[in-house]
């Protein structure tokens, strides 16, 4: 390896947003991160929605009124675009 060009890897402390931590190593000193282990869907067993920002609520309000007829509507047209072609 080159001498000086190489980042430093150090003890790091990566903490949880769910309170959990432990210790690895990285080039960085501190890690925080939204889930871990400790609390994640597939290690846990539990299904628990994880939620950025809002995105399922703003997802649902979209198409509440509507529901998905706005997605099937796009659909609708090309599977019809096709079916003519079909038949001859």
């Amino acid at each position: 390896m080159k001498p000086d060009i190489h980042p430093k890897y150090v003890v790091t402390k990566v903490t949880c947003g769910c309170g959990n931590s432990f210790v690895t190593r990285s080039t960085v000193p501190e890690l925080k991160v939204d889930i871990c282990s400790a609390c994640h869907p597939f290690y846990t067993g539990k299904l628990k929605y994880v939620d950025t920002a809002g995105r399922i609520e703003k997802f649902q309000r979209k198409f509440a009124a509507s529901g998905y007829t706005s997605l099937q509507r796009g659909k609708k047209k090309a599977d019809e675009a096709e079916a003519p072609a079909a038949s001859e």
